[in-house]
């Protein structure tokens, strides 16, 4: 009993072994410790200030908002939904963590020992002056077990296994943002579909205006009170306006295809109802934090973090190559010149093989590649922090947008109303022969123009709001409240088959 505690610890002993890994020390964060504040960035929407009180974040971070409780449009979280379930890109970034999986586990493997059955025969010749007894053709048989171990005293497997576990864990990441950054681009796309929704509507509007306005031209014209310039002006708006509605419902019909892009398969017939531009309700008011927050809520920055970790394993491996590599290797079973002989007693046989493999002369390749995996270390903690500068100029890009879309909006409004009685009041005067023609035309057009950027800013406005929560890492959970997820769980709504974990791929 005493014996086998004695394997038992040395076994254990030799399994922990030791490691060259560097002591890893997450790099420091290379931005400021609070967002900008002030100027753009100090009329920021709150809960207090918001019209509708059941549509507040109420406090929440972005990651513990739902999509489905983020966006109040029903036909979008529909369309987000198909696009989960069906988006090829999607789908190829979780059957890259899959990948990532068995390849970790491959690499782990190489900790344990390997046993394999085997049985074999040989049949040889002899030349008859070389044989004995002129026994010239000789069999043998054999059964038994192989065995091979590798005693990883210097930690080379075990880094291996923590790079190979670490590049893992950064794909799960990259997966995360990738779902992510999909239910961003589906919402995008759908707003920016609305938007020129809203544009043929100016635009076909102002085409019947503009037709109506040609008529009465036309007709003055053809009575003799009206001049030949007022008519090929007011022909040109039409001309204008009817070119326009082409370019307009082609970009239209453009936006749907990207939309059915990323949904991965045709919109069905029997999609819920939807809002219009101006009704959609987008919780404003998701707190910002501070950008310390960004390296637990944004998974590409989780995904650097952990490459960077898989770059400082490789390190140990390549340090523990300068050391020697120990291997076991056995086997036991049993040998006989006949089949019928092979269980008889006195046919057991067994070999013993420890082999030591000291490097002493590699031409540099050792050298070369521990300077390689340093400097492959120094590459990850620039795309680190990389990653979280990038982080905190998207939020802050999306806060200083946040700031300053609303009152645009607001004077947006004022402008296209003055506009509108402009040209109410320039085609009054001209009818009354007080003006000329152009004044109309010159009001029609700001008028027309005025309508456009509105429904611009009102879409900048939106698409802010969508990017800003994916910036904040919002668009991983489904409703408010819900489990997160683990990263490199599969997205199947409905499925039966029970997904598996980060933590049991680890294990």
């Amino acid at each position: 009993m005493l014996k086998l505690s004695l394997i038992a610890a040395a076994v254990a002993f030799v399994a922990m072994g030791c490691t060259f890994e560097p002591k890893y020390d997450r790099p420091a964060a290379p931005v400021t410790q609070t967002f900008p504040e002030g100027g753009v960035y100090a009329t920021q929407p709150t809960a207090e200030g918001a019209a509708d009180k059941s549509r507040s974040a109420s406090g929440q971070t972005a990651p513990d908002i739902g999509w489905r409780d983020f966006f109040a449009d029903a036909r979008l979280q529909r369309i987000v939904e198909l696009a989960l379930k069906n988006n090829r890109d999607l789908r190829v970034s979780m059957l890259n963590v899959d990948a990532a999986r068995a390849q970790y586990q491959i690499t782990r493997a190489g900790l344990f020992p390997t046993l394999d059955a085997v049985g074999s025969q040989s049949k040889q010749r002899t030349p008859r002056n070389l044989s004995f007894f002129d026994q010239t053709i000789s069999n043998t048989y054999s059964v038994g077990v192989n065995a091979s171990w590798e005693i990883d005293f210097f930690g080379r497997i075990r880094s291996l296994k923590d790079q190979a576990l670490a590049q893992y864990f950064s794909l799960a990441e990259t997966r995360k943002a990738a779902e992510i950054s999909l239910v961003s681009s589906v919402a995008d796309q759908y707003l920016t579909m609305l938007a020129y929704d809203d544009l043929l509507t100016v635009t076909q509007n102002t085409l019947k205006t503009a037709q109506e306005s040609y008529r009465i031209t036309k007709l003055q014209f053809d009575n003799g009170t009206g001049s030949e310039l007022d008519l090929r002006q007011a022909e040109g708006v039409v001309q204008q306006a009817q070119a326009n509605l082409q370019s307009q419902a082609r970009l239209r019909a453009q936006a749907e295809n990207g939309l059915v892009l990323l949904v991965g398969e045709p919109l069905p017939d029997d999609l819920p109802g939807g809002m219009p531009l101006d009704a959609q309700d987008l919780l404003a008011d998701i707190p910002a934090g501070l950008p310390s927050d960004l390296l637990t809520r944004r998974p590409d920055i989780a995904a650097a973090e952990q490459s960077l970790l898989a770059a400082n394993a490789n390190i140990g491996a390549a340090r523990a190559a300068f050391f020697p590599r120990i291997s076991l290797t056995g086997s036991f079973g049993t040998l006989s010149p006949t089949l019928g002989g092979l269980f008889k007693p006195g046919s057991a046989a067994w070999s013993f093989a420890p082999q030591i493999s000291v490097p002493i002369f590699e031409g540099g390749t050792n050298v070369a590649n521990l300077d390689l995996a340093n400097v492959q270390k120094r590459i990850e903690i620039a795309n680190y922090e990389k990653a979280i500068q990038t982080a905190f100029r998207e939020v802050a890009d999306g806060l200083a947008a946040r700031g300053t879309y609303d009152e645009q909006i607001r004077s947006l409004q004022r402008f296209v109303s003055s506009q509108s009685r402009r040209l109410e009041l320039s085609d009054l005067r001209y009818r009354n022969g007080v003006d000329s023609y152009l004044a109309v035309l010159t009001a029609q057009t700001s008028l027309y123009d005025a309508q456009q950027t509105l429904i611009s800013a009102r879409l900048n406005r939106l698409t802010n709001l969508v990017d800003l929560y994916q910036y904040l890492g919002g668009g991983w959970i489904e409703h408010s409240g819900d489990a997160p997820r683990p990263a490199d769980t599969p997205t199947d709504f409905g499925s039966a088959t029970p997904p598996k974990a980060a933590s049991d791929a680890a294990s």
